[in-house]
């Protein structure tokens, strides 16, 4: 009896033992186990803090990069389109300007054409315009788009910007050719305008390339003549009507003979750049 119960007091011993060496190592376990979240946990947030934490920013500066791209290429785009639009204003703006001073240019040629036609309102005339020209830089021989439908007949005169240009060789229906005074086969009979010596005016298309024509056989026996003088159509021309200006001499000089003077006329009519001009209707009545 004694033994027995001996014996079960020391099987509740062994039982209480045991229960404490489980509670002993579940308790350390939870120490171990918080020790270790405590130890662990922080270097693997540090190891997050290190890596991580820049890949964010990373992703973060490429989002915002590309952002500004994408603004910069939209802003490049509307620049653009902005750019073309006034490039196309632009254009228009320079054509409507050549246009406008293409009409300046033309009026003032008309407005010229009729200041001319009223310093000569004593003859009938007709305007033409040059619709073709000898090869070259002068308006030497040109066609205009007048003929004998419009009265014109040959050797009419022909005058524009300011004075004599030349005189018809040819006609047709509808068109004329116009040879000026500066072809190399032309003579014209003229004067001076104020002392009314004769002399010859010969064309000369070497010499247009300095702006001028020459003047030969010129009747100053007193040399009264003098550079910035007038020269004009004669009243003994055959064919050019009477008092036509022609331009104003530029050099004149004594022949060997001292008997004649020859030199060199600045003539009013532009040969480079003839597009209209007025043939006057009438021939030159030659006594017999």
């Amino acid at each position: 009896m004694s033994m027995m119960k001996k014996k079960k007091k020391k099987n509740i011993h062994l039982k209480d033992k045991h229960l404490i060496t489980i509670m002993t190592i579940i308790c350390a376990s939870l120490i171990l186990l918080t020790v270790a979240a405590k130890v662990s946990f922080a270097p693997l947030r540090s190891v997050a803090g290190a890596f991580i934490v820049p890949f964010q920013n990373g992703i973060s500066s490429a989002g915002n990069w590309l952002l500004d791209q994408t603004s910069g290429l939209r802003s490049a785009k509307t620049l653009s389109d902005e750019n073309s639009k006034l490039q196309d204003q632009v254009e228009e703006l320079t054509e409507q300007n050549t246009i406008l001073l293409q009409q300046v240019s033309e009026l003032e040629r008309l407005q010229q054409l009729y200041d001319l036609d009223q310093s000569y309102a004593e003859y009938d005339k007709v305007a033409a315009q040059v619709i073709a020209k000898d090869p070259g830089n002068w308006y030497s021989v040109f066609t205009i788009n007048r003929g004998k439908a419009d009265g014109i007949e040959v050797d009419m005169n022909v005058i524009s910007g300011g004075g004599l240009v030349g005189i018809v060789t040819e006609v047709g229906e509808h068109w004329a050719t116009v040879r000026s005074i500066i072809d190399d086969t032309s003579n014209v009979s003229a004067m001076t305008g104020s002392t009314l010596d004769h002399c010859m005016v010969t064309g000369d298309l070497r010499m247009m390339d300095e702006g001028k024509i020459n003047f030969i056989q010129l009747t100053d026996e007193e040399g009264r003549v003098q550079a910035g003088d007038k020269i004009v159509t004669s009243d003994i021309s055959e064919k050019f009507l009477k008092g036509i200006l022609i331009g104003y001499i530029s050099e004149v000089s004594n022949d060997s003979n001292n008997l004649t003077r020859h030199g060199t006329i600045v003539p009013v009519v532009d040969f480079k750049h003839i597009q209209e001009v007025l043939v006057i209707k009438q021939l030159k009545e030659v006594k017999e």
